[in-house]
């Protein structure tokens, strides 16, 4: 079966200016074109497709996601370094919630520092002015 890109795009939930993106970038086989000109993508890119976009959706970057294409292309392939590089991406993300629940807890104090009142007097305002001079 024949996809266009509009279609291979739907289906993935993909821009089709991402589709195009990752075909510049070799993660994605440039297509064949029918006779109208129109890309015309099989099951495969389709199903490389979904597949970056899951990678994309875990927060995979571009470079693990090539990297994760090329582990999947052998199937022949120890398993060990898909292992490595997807650890590595969940210390990352490990690290950004703790980031993010300083920042979370920094914004509530903040937050919670509002007295109401007018603006000149607001304490988030004043939290997030630059320092005087």
């Amino acid at each position: 079966m024949a996809f266009t890109i509009g279609e291979i795009g739907k289906a993935t939930r993909t821009n089709i200016e991402t589709v195009r993106y990752y075909e510049r970038i070799g993660l994605l086989a440039r297509p064949n074109r029918g006779a109208n000109n129109y890309r015309s993508y099989g099951q495969d890119a389709l199903d490389r497709l979904s597949f970056i976009r899951r990678s994309r959706d875990l927060g995979f970057s571009l470079e693990q996601v090539r990297a994760l294409l090329g582990l999947s292309d052998d199937r022949t392939h120890d398993c060990a370094e898909v292992d490595r590089i997807a650890k590595a991406h969940l210390v990352e993300v490990e690290r950004k919630i703790e980031d993010l629940t300083v920042l979370g807890r920094e914004l509530r104090a903040v937050i919670d520092s509002c007295d109401g009142g007018i603006v000149a007097h607001c304490r988030i305002i004043e939290a997030l002015a630059p320092p005087e001079r």
